[in-house]
C-alpha cells in the first residue's frame, strides 16, 4: 500500500528555519497533491502548503512569504523549507497526498505526523 514517511521537525528558535521532507512509497498510479497540514495544540487541523504533481503551489496566508515547498517526481518526494519561524508555527505537521491508486481509485493519504517547535 502507499506510505508516506515523513521527516525533519524538532526545536528551532524564532526566526529559525526548518526544512520537512514526505515520502511517497508503495503502488500508485497518479499523485495528484502532495503537502502539509498541521495542528496546534487546541486548535483544528489545517492546510499549510500543497503543491501538484504539475508544480502549482498554494500556501495558508498565515505561512505566505516564509514556507516554499518544492518536489522531487522521481523520488516522489516533497519537501517543506520553513523559515522566519514563529512561536504561532509550534504543531504537529502531517504530510498529505491524494492520488490514484489506480485509474477508478484515488485516495487521501497521511503522514505519521512530526512535531516542529518553535520557541527560546
Amino acid at each position: 500500500q502507499v506510505q508516506l514517511v515523513e521527516s525533519g521537525g524538532g526545536l528551532v528558535q524564532p526566526g529559525g528555519s526548518q526544512r520537512l521532507s514526505c515520502s511517497a512509497s508503495g503502488s500508485l498510479f497518479r499523485l495528484l497533491y502532495m503537502g502539509w497540514y498541521r495542528q496546534a495544540p487546541g486548535k483544528q487541523r489545517e492546510l499549510v502548503a500543497i503543491i501538484t504533481s504539475g508544480g502549482s503551489t498554494n500556501y495558508a496566508d498565515s505561512v505566505k512569504g516564509r514556507f516554499t515547498i518544492s518536489r522531487d517526481n522521481a523520488k516522489i518526494t516533497a519537501y517543506l523549507q520553513m523559515n522566519s519561524l514563529k512561536p504561532e508555527d509550534t504543531a504537529v505537521y502531517y504530510c498529505y497526498a491524494n492520488l490514484y491508486t489506480n485509474v477508478n481509485r484515488r485516495s487521501d493519504y497521511w503522514g505519521q505526523g512530526t512535531q516542529v517547535t518553535v520557541s527560546s
